[in-house]
This record gives C-alpha cells, structure tokens and sequence, in this order.
C-alpha cells in the first residue's frame, strides 16, 4: 500500500502511526518526495488505525487531507477507513432518474432524537409512505464541534463521527436503497470553515487575496485542488453509492480555466454513470439565474443535471405570506407567478431590485421543467430568518395546504424540508457548537448584526452557540400523528400520489403549460394549467369560480364546498382544488 499526500510547501514530510487510542506513538515513516509537490510511503494502514502527517521538523500531527474519520475531531490524528469493507446488499438497485421524482432535504442532527444515519435509517418508512424518491442530506463531512449545519466543514473526505462515521454512511445509503430511496449528498467545495482547517499548512488549496462571502475562496487555478474537489465528488458516489450531489453556492467558485470545474464534475458523474450503469444527478445551488450550469456541453453549458430555482421559492412565499421586504420586493409583482411556472426564473434579463441591477438569463424552450427544483421552503429560507420560524409557525392551515399544492403541482422538480409535510411547529434555527469561546461568540453577534440591519429586534434572534437552539430545532415525531398534523400530511400523501398518477404533472415540456394570477377581493388567484388539467389555488378572500374543460372532475380539494358547475370550477375563499377530465 502506498500512502500520498499533497503538501508542496513542505520540505520534509513524516507519517506518524498511532496507536487505537491515538495517544501512542507506533512509527514514524519519512515519507519520499514525488513530482508535483506530492509524498509518498509505501506503508500499509489497517481499518481503523490512527495516523497523522508531520509537516517539517515539528512534531504537531496533522489529519489526512484526504482522511475518511476523525474519531477525535477535525484536530487530531485521522483513523484509517477501509471503505470495501461493507457488504453492500444493493446489487439490484438501479437507481432513480430525478425527472418525475420528489427530494426531501434533512438535516441528520436533527431530523431525529438520535441525530444520527442510524437514527435516520428508523424514519425511511415514513418518507417511502409519503411519496419520496430522494433523500437529500444537508453536508456530513467533518466539522469543529459536535453540531451545526454542516457548511463548516473542513475535511471534505471525511463523514462527522457524532453522525456515526462512513460505515454508518453506508449502512444508511444501502437502507435506502433497499427502501427504493435514492440519496442526493449535499457537497460545499466553495469555501472551508474557521476552525480545523490545515490545508493551507500543506499547499496552496486557498487563493491569497480572494474571498468570497464565506471567507477565502477556493483556489481552483492548481490543478491538485481541483483534483481533490472532483476526486471527492466522485468518491460519494462510487465509495458510497450515493446517486448524485448538491453543489452548494457554485455561484462562489471562482474558475479562470477554459472548463469549469463543475464541467468537470459534470462529465466524470456522467462517466461513473455509464459504469455503474444507473442514473447519477449532480444538482446546483446558484443566485446567478444562469441556465449555463444546466444546458448541454455542445451548447455551451457545463451539462449539470439540475439547479434550484430561489424565484420560484420567492414568489409562492410571498404569495402564501404577503412578505414584501429584501429580495421578496419584486415578487409582488402580479405576473411572478406566470414567469416562474412558464419560463422557470422570474429575473431572466429584467431589474432587480434588491441587486440594484439587471440580473439573470431566460431559459431556452427546450429545457425540461424537471430540470428546475423548486421548493417553498429549505434549510436556508428557513434558517436564515432571524427567528428561524417555518411557515407552519405562522399561518393557518389553508395556507399550508396551499402551499402544499403550489409545491406539488409545480412544473419542476419539487422538493420538501424535512417537517414540512405535517406542519411542524419546531423552528429550524442557525446553530453552532464552536469549541472556541471567541469563534462561537464572534459567530452570535455577528448573528444578532446582521439582523439589525434588517429591522430585526435583537431578542428574536437566538444564539447560535446555546445547545436549546440545536434542540429546539429537533423534530417532534409526535407531531404527526395529532390533529391538524394529521390532516396535512394526509393532504401531502394525496397529492405525492395525484403527482405519480397523471402525466401532466411530470411532463418535461412547456407545451400546454400556462399559469398566472389574477386580483381578487383580499388578495389573488392563481391558476397553473397542464394541457386540461387546472390546479386552482385561491388565496382570496372570495370565491373564485374559472373555466376548466369539459368533462373535467375534481381530483383534489383542500376544502368542503369546491364544485363544479357545468364547466367552471368554483373554489371558497381560502382553498385549493384540482380538477381534469378522466385519463
């Protein structure tokens, strides 16, 4: 076995092996200088043994940059993973292409009492009875502390041992596949956190001079740092039999070279794809409106599966809450809804308001719906406001079962946040576990600031470092099973099932697509048609009554007293209906 590590500013390069406990020292190997800044010792690590990298002459350890554990943090010596040890019991599995599917996204910390991936593989069940094809899970890799959200991480290679480490990993990629899950692997390669970071001891992985909204930038001009950041993206998929990644804020990678590196990551999913013989997604979070990530190579893109589509968040939350501030200003507009259903961004060239600047691209025709995902809430939209309060915390019932069906019937690819479907009335708030006293109290008052500048009261805002805004955050499995819960994950199943059974809902084209919302005494109307089906969600304070074709039926109401009447709909005040002929 050949160990390798990429350190070009050391002059001298030292394996250090560990006892179990890590505490004693076993061996010291000086390691052989290789081209390329690179280090090499022919030294053989068993499962689970202890080893560590001293830079120079000193004696400090230092983790693997490549390390798969870290039983005692992201500061000690990294423990050997031999990841073909598991007995993978997913040979049939053959995967799940993400058109017509459905994501939920969770966080492993809090999505059970546990908060851990055996803790997660206990709920599978409830997600396979609610209509889900993808599991989505918030960054696992390893991070300074014992919670937070998992964007601090600074080991990419690695899986946070209080989550139960890589074997854990597979143990729970393997249950859902079992369970006909597929897993979508949340990835951050724009930025490192701020505790536990040793790359730049080693090479140049940072660019001097160049931050982005999170800290120093990535530096993708070496060709070894894009090297580990497509290795590790591959690793997921191969070593853990993950079917595809969310590529967080890809807007915040800053690349000079003629292909971009998520062009890169793009073909090398695509490759692994074709070996393993089933469908691989790669998914991109970007603020850019920029239909570049997902348009083909021979057409200039860099043939991303998928991105997320914030406008279209932004316009339903401010049609289901009536929020108007910041960046939700402009999707008051009453021709929002019309353009983000039809054409997938409502800034696609126009003003924005909140950038002071036009901002994003149209998306061409031919592009299938599916390949947007569109969600009315996520980790961000939640946790990012200051009290970290759901929609659930906030409106009445009829609002959440609109907001149900806006989501559900949507033309993209839908996806859920983990409580979502039962109205949970914990919040999800910002939280940290920073072992440094003067990171973890920079981190809460640069929380409270940031607030401030928004008219936020500073009372509202929790800590991030007190453990009850962790807890807090934790689902309550109760919850569903209670009235009103209840109902509206009763409603969710309906509609997961509704989505599955008609073919309008998952068709890739635009044709026979329309939508638009209309004024209505207190407040609109909106109406998204597939061909002849109608999906009415009425958010007025009257009854609305619109035309639907001939023959048509109910196939969904969220309230008593939606009839039909000859060939108009008629809907209360509040509710949401959906009505087609018979197939």
């Amino acid at each position: 076995m050949s160990i390798e590590v990429w350190a070009p500013k050391a002059d001298r390069v030292r394996l250090r092996r560990l006892d179990e406990s890590g505490e004693s020292v076993v061996e010291d190997v000086e390691m052989s200088a290789a081209d390329g800044g690179w280090w090499t010792a022919d030294v053989r690590l068993a499962d689970g043994e202890r080893y560590g990298f001293m830079l120079g002459d000193g004696d400090d350890v230092r983790p693997d940059p490549r390390s798969r554990r870290q039983p005692g943090g992201v500061h000690e010596a990294s423990a050997w993973f031999d990841s073909d040890a598991h007995a993978w019991t997913d040979a049939a599995w053959a995967g799940r292409q993400l058109a017509g599917g459905l994501i939920y996204e969770l966080h492993l910390g809090t999505f059970t009492p546990e908060g851990t991936l055996d803790g997660a593989i206990g709920r599978l069940d409830h997600l396979v009875d609610l209509g889900v094809t993808h599991v989505e899970l918030l960054p696992v890799n390893g991070f300074n502390g014992t919670w937070n959200w998992g964007y601090d991480g600074v080991l990419w290679y690695t899986v946070h041992e209080a989550y139960g480490g890589p074997a854990a990993y597979q143990r729970f990629v393997d249950a859902a596949h079992a369970a006909g899950l597929a897993v979508i692997q949340d990835v951050v390669y724009n930025h490192l956190g701020p505790s536990g970071n040793y790359l730049p001891e080693y090479g140049p992985y940072l660019r001097e001079g160049s931050r982005n909204t999170w800290g120093d930038s990535v530096n993708l001009d070496e060709d070894a740092v894009r090297s580990y950041i497509v290795e590790n993206a591959l690793m997921w998929m191969r070593d853990y039999h993950v079917d595809g990644l969310r590529l967080d804020a890809v807007h915040a990678l800053l690349d000079h070279r003629p292909v971009h590196v998520l062009q890169e990551i793009a073909e090398g999913t695509d490759a692994l794809s074709a070996h393993r013989g089933i469908p691989l997604t790669t998914i991109a979070e970007s603020d850019m409106n920029d239909p570049k990530l997902i348009l083909p190579r021979e057409a200039g893109g860099y043939g991303l599966t998928a991105q997320w589509s914030d406008d279209w968040h932004h316009t339903a939350h401010v049609a289901l809450t009536g929020e108007t501030i910041g960046y939700y200003e402009d999707f008051a507009d009453l021709d929002a809804f019309r353009k983000v259903s039809e054409g997938g961004f409502f800034h696609d060239g126009t003003y924005s308001s909140f950038r002071g600047e036009k901002h994003g691209h149209p998306i061409p025709a031919a592009v299938p719906n599916w390949r947007l995902v569109t969600f009315a809430q996520d980790h961000d939209q939640i946790g990012n406001r200051a009290a970290g309060d759901r929609l659930s915390q906030t409106l009445p019932f009829d609002r959440l079962a609109a907001a149900a069906v806006l989501t559900l019937t949507a033309p993209g690819t839908p996806m859920l946040f983990m409580g979502e479907e039962w109205g949970a009335t914990t919040p999800w708030q910002f939280f940290t576990s920073h072992p440094e006293p003067e990171l973890g109290e920079a981190t809460a008052k640069g929380r409270v600031a940031e607030f401030e500048k928004m008219g936020w009261d500073e009372s509202v805002v929790p800590d991030p470092q007190d453990p009850e805004t962790f807890r807090r955050s934790k689902l309550d499995w109760a919850e569903p099973g209670r009235e009103g819960h209840a109902e509206l994950l009763a409603l969710y199943r309906e509609l997961a099932k509704l989505r599955r059974a008609r073919p309008e809902f998952t068709d890739p084209s635009r044709h026979g697509l329309s939508a638009r919302a209309v004024e209505a005494e207190g407040g609109r109307v909106y109406e998204l048609r597939r061909g002849a089906l109608a999906v009415i969600v009425n958010l007025s304070d009257a009854e609305a009554a619109v035309p639907v074709a001939s023959g048509a039926g109910i196939l969904l109401a969220t309230v008593e007293g939606a009839v039909l009447d000859g060939d108009r709909l008629r809907v209360p005040a509040g509710g949401s209906a959906i009505a087609a002929p018979p197939l």
